[in-house]
């Protein structure tokens, strides 16, 4: 049977509606992108990173804080000074005192404890000093961080230097984004001229994926009112919806330009490309999407935000692909490869080198699989020492303000100054400031404790806290040992018969608690995902060894990709090349996204390989031969696929955000390995091992099933 004579099915005459009616479809897609994006981007939903929901201690503290310490509902800036001359020469001080005064005037801010009206804001030698800025509004607008961050700077010279640091300083010095979205569709643009050659071609892939993103994009911005999400939601989507859009429309415009070769209309050419491969298009995200919503079971609200972010631009890339997509080839009709560029691009998708690949492996199974596994397990077992956090001021890249404030601070204060634990108390009836002397007097002889401050009790006398200054700084593994010491031992015998209702909070307990939580949910959270790929890929494939195999591979291929993150990133190999500043733990988000979305990409080469084997298989191919011809066919899309995949999520290094580099970079190793080791090595290695157990599936199951 021909492709011009293929039974069309639903999605067949979608496409052939899209074709024939291809104005309507591009006007009514070009009034609804302008629409939607106009609402979208100019009433979007404020981020909110607030992760310290749920019933956690630093949670409760935070809690306590805002009930009965309304003047610290906001977010805190610290003012770091350095003078080797003294900070007290009446010189200095009149600077400080210029420069407090201005940050005092700016928008938001609620009030400013100078060094000089508070103890134990001077360092010991007198060189070093600090000023707590307390705000109205957490986050502080960046606008106005940059505001207070100009002011810094230009007060500094003349043998003393003003640095600003704090939460809202990182947000505002390393934001999510920017230049990389560029540099990632341009990335994703060259590659697809080299793999069409033509440019034409290249601009329908890139206009449909770029409708899908937009519209996904503004979309979730109105939905951030229902589901507030954190900052870098938007950049996960970005990323997502650019790597899946584009192979989506690849895959649409590949066997549209097949078609065409093979003498069909254009016409009939949509039809063929929107009924096989829009199939693909739509298995491919919707399993993406429920590897997304399989954050759920984290029970975060902000990462399932993020998860319901990402799966509106992925869902929105796959009706574009087979709505949007078909109006545009309608234009293109025959002349899809005009503007073609010589040397570049194929017609054809069958790749010569990847069957004969495929017959060296299938020669030495056993040695493909041991090699191809090795390699595999050996990148992944570092894996095993991840730990996990949250960038702060000192991750920050060396030229900012942040970071020139943390290294000020720990030079005068000490490495755990950034690190401060917030140690709330309910007070019981009757009770004062004195009942805290206990608990005061334990935290501080407790060893890991460089020092604490006096006790401030609340204005309603229910409540009072101190802070607690951990001699190790925020990404150190000793600083939340000391926090399990402190909560586990120290507080609760030092409270016994007190009275007393002890929570430790602050933004490193925070950050503590969710990388605990991450922890504790990420197994369920693979079992999960896992599952529910395992049903859908014995629907699709009718094979439980396949399903199965596919699982292990996407495994292997998760924790080779963590495990080069601990090396580069926790360990520090080779990390100056990737624009990482210092070591530092995983920021905790990271790997929670990175498996979901990897699990999902990585079903989508299985799928797209292994129904084309089966489709071989069916046609009566032994397994050896319908594993080689089906490597043979798709290994040119895929390759281009995960290079276009690859290129996006590099492109990400370009960012100053630790967090989003390692967002990246962690996708890129993986999708890389997945589309060379595994798709290359280890799945046909393993298929020509297993025979024709490869198609097994119990007779009862196969009852059940419905025929895709």
């Amino acid at each position: 049977m021909t492709s011009g004579t293929a039974h069309q099915g639903a999605l067949g005459r979608l496409g052939r509606f899209c074709y024939r009616r291809r104005r309507l479809v591009v006007v009514l897609w070009a009034v609804g992108l302008v629409l939607v994006m106009a609402a979208g981007f100019g009433f979007k939903a404020p981020a909110d990173n607030d992760f310290t929901g749920g019933r956690s201690q630093s949670a409760q503290a935070q809690q306590l804080i805002k009930q009965h310490f309304p003047e610290r509902r906001g977010s805190s800036l610290t003012l770091a000074v350095q003078a080797p001359a003294g900070v007290a020469t009446p010189a200095v001080h009149q600077r400080v005192d210029a420069l407090t005064a201005q940050l005092a005037a700016a928008p938001h801010v609620t009030a400013i404890r100078s060094p000089y009206a508070v103890p134990g804001q001077i360092s010991q030698n007198g060189t070093i000093a600090f000023a707590t800025i307390q705000t109205d509004t957490n986050p502080l607008p960046a606008s106005e961080v940059k505001h207070l961050i100009g002011l810094t700077r230009g007060a500094s010279g003349s043998g003393v230097v003003f640095a600003l640091g704090g939460a809202d300083v990182v947000g505002a010095e390393t934001p999510y984004g920017g230049v990389s979205d560029a540099i990632g569709a341009l990335a994703a643009m060259l590659v697809i001229l080299i793999a069409f050659g033509s440019l034409l071609a290249m601009g329908l892939t890139m206009l449909g994926a770029l409708f899908g993103i937009g519209s996904g994009l503004a979309i979730t911005f109105l939905l951030g009112y229902v589901f507030p999400a954190p900052g870098f939601s938007p950049i996960v989507a970005t990323l997502l919806g650019l790597g899946v859009g584009i192979d989506y429309a690849l895959f649409i415009v590949t066997r549209y330009r097949e078609a065409l070769a093979e003498g069909v209309e254009p016409e009939q050419a949509v039809v063929v490309s929107v009924a096989r491969a829009g199939r693909s298009v739509l298995f491919a995200g919707a399993t993406v999407v429920i590897a997304m919503l399989g954050l759920f079971v984290v029970q975060q609200r902000l990462l399932n935000a993020t998860a319901v972010a990402a799966s509106v631009t992925v869902l929105m890339t796959m009706i574009t692909a087979v709505t949007l997509l078909p109006a545009l080839l309608g234009f293109a009709g025959r002349g899809i490869d005009r503007f073609k560029l010589p040397f570049l691009g194929r017609t054809g998708s069958r790749s010569p080198m990847a069957e004969r690949w495929a017959r060296v492996i299938q020669r030495r199974p056993v040695t493909g699989l041991v090699a191809g596994a090795s390699v595999m397990i050996l990148l992944a077992v570092p894996a095993f020492s991840m730990r996990l956090s949250f960038e702060d001021n000192s991750t920050e890249p060396h030229d900012t303000s942040g970071y020139a404030s943390h290294r000020i601070l720990s030079e005068g204060f000490g490495a755990g100054f950034d690190a401060p634990f917030v140690i709330v108390a309910e007070l019981p009836a009757g009770g004062s400031a004195a009942t805290m002397a206990p608990l005061v007097g334990a935290v501080a002889s407790t060893p890991g404790v460089a020092a604490v401050t006096p006790v401030q009790t609340s204005r309603d006398g229910r409540a009072a806290l101190f802070v607690a200054y951990p001699t190790t700084a925020h990404q150190d593994a000793a600083t939340p040992k000391l926090l399990d010491r402190l909560r586990g031992q120290v507080i609760p015998t030092a409270v016994t018969g007190t009275g007393l209702v002890v929570h430790v909070g602050g933004p490193t307990a925070g950050d503590a608690d969710f990388a605990a939580e991450v922890a504790a949910r990420l197994p369920y959270l693979i079992a999960a995902v896992i599952g529910l790929a395992l049903v859908l890929l014995v629907f699709l494939v009718r094979s439980v060894a396949i399903a199965v195999k596919a699982a292990v591979m996407t495994l292997l291929s998760v924790g080779a990709a963590f495990g080069v993150l601990v090396m580069i990133v926790q360990w520090g190999w080779l990390g100056s090349l990737f624009g990482f500043p210092t070591t530092a733990p995983i920021t905790a988000w990271v790997p929670l996204f990175i498996f979901p979305i990897l699990f999902g990409l990585s079903t989508d080469y299985e799928v797209f390989l292994v129904s084309r084997i089966r489709e071989e298989y069916d046609g009566g191919a032994a397994t050896r031969e319908a594993v080689a011809q089906g490597l043979g066919r798709t290994a040119r899309v895929i390759t281009a696929a995960a290079a276009i995949m690859v290129t996006v999520f590099l492109s990400v290094l370009a960012t100053p955000d630790i967090a989003v580099k390692e967002f990246g970079l962690g996708l890129a190793v993986a999708v890389f390995l997945d589309a060379t080791l595994v798709r290359m090595v280890l799945v046909p290695a393993i298929m020509e091992l297993l025979g024709s157990v490869n198609w097994w599936l119990p007779r009862w199951l196969d009852r059940l099933l419905p025929h895709v």
